[in-house]
């Protein structure tokens, strides 16, 4: 009687890996090899020997885990590599920014230049500071935010908990109208009313305009917010005999409060760096105003434009610009850092 020995066959659901160290020892490897081939092909850019190192480290993943994992695995290796690619090239316009902004925005930023205006100092000439713009901004947007932000969290209640028929889908059509309109455009609407009754510009005026900007990015964000919140919590609070508008009040609004506050910051950071419909509604002022509703005002975004533009080529009024830039960018960096700390304060707590 013959005795038939199977072979032992390996497990087809183990296989050959490429160990963890492999993307990082590839990427440092085409780093190196476009570096070496940007130099002796005479190439200059730094982008241009990034964009060929990106290019080797896709082709080198795709090859290397084909013969090593096989094509299934090398598949998944290089979508995993081509979203890496993508995602640091994005970065690398950010990074460019940022460093350039700061490296040029603290020549001038100090205490002297966040607690002066220009005054009688001419664009031309150094010295000034920011005091000035730092107030109209904090102003304008500030009055924008009392506006816009209410008048878009109701708009979006009524959209998510009331709104039926034509007139919810012809407030949901108009909201996605303004959400892309140009900033410009608001300027003009509120210029053409102005102009009807004979008014100078004051920055009351440009806050009209950015509210009319922020509005839809609120209802948009406020109204997905509210989508979240699961139906059970509504229908445990009516079933309690209470009634909707106070179920909303206490319930709704209070589970969503976070997104909804994140919205807001970021719709508030949008506005903040507008620069049109300021240029043609507060028109600009090197002197400080407290007063919005009387007399021209500055704004950040205004000021840093107005450097560039009347400077005639002085080296200070570039860098005073850079400064106002970097103020800019740190206000909005705050506002987002504040938007996140409150989405993570607020938001509600998971249990086992």
């Amino acid at each position: 009687m013959s005795t038939v020995v199977a072979e032992k066959r390996p497990s087809s659901l183990q296989g050959a890996r490429l160990p963890k160290w492999f993307p990082w020892a590839l990427a440092g490897g085409s780093v190196a090899l476009g570096i070496g081939i940007s130099f002796a092909a005479g190439l200059d850019s730094s982008i241009q020997w990034g964009l060929i190192a990106a290019i080797l480290f896709v082709i080198g993943t795709y090859v290397i885990a084909t013969s090593v994992e096989g094509k299934r695995q090398a598949k998944d290796r290089i979508a995993t590599s081509l979203v890496w690619v993508a995602f640091l090239l994005a970065l690398v316009p950010l990074v460019s920014l940022l460093w350039t902004t700061v490296s040029r925005g603290v020549k001038v930023l100090d205490v002297f230049f966040l607690t002066h205006s220009m005054g009688v100092v001419a664009d031309s000439e150094p010295g000034g500071g920011i005091y000035h713009a730092i107030i109209g901004s904090l102003e304008q947007v500030g009055l924008a935010t009392a506006m816009g932000a209410p008048i878009g969290v109701l708009t979006a209640i009524y959209l998510v908990e009331y709104g039926r028929g034509s007139l919810a889908k012809a407030v949901t059509f108009f909201v996605d109208v303004m959400t892309g309109i140009p900033s410009i455009v608001a300027g003009l609407f509120i210029l053409s009313l102005m102009l009807q009754f004979d008014m100078q510009p004051f920055g009351f005026a440009g806050s009209l305009a950015l509210a009319i900007l922020m509005m839809p990015v609120v209802v948009r964000s406020t109204e997905e917010m509210l989508k979240l919140v699961p139906n059970e919590l509504r229908e445990a609070s009516l079933a309690l005999g209470i009634p909707k508008w106070r179920t909303i009040l206490k319930v709704v609004l209070p589970t969503a409060i976070g997104g909804i506050t994140t919205g807001i910051m970021l719709a508030v950071a949008r506005i903040a760096g507008e620069t049109a419909p300021v240029l043609l509604l507060v028109f600009g002022n090197p002197f400080i105003n407290n007063n919005p509703f009387e007399g021209a005002q500055a704004s950040l975004p205004l000021y840093i434009y107005q450097q560039y533009a009347n400077s005639g080529g002085a080296e200070a009024a570039y860098d005073r610009a850079w400064a106002a830039s970097l103020t800019l960018i740190a206000f909005v960096m705050i506002l987002n850092l504040g938007a996140r700390g409150i989405a993570r304060w607020k938001a509600p707590k998971t249990g086992r």
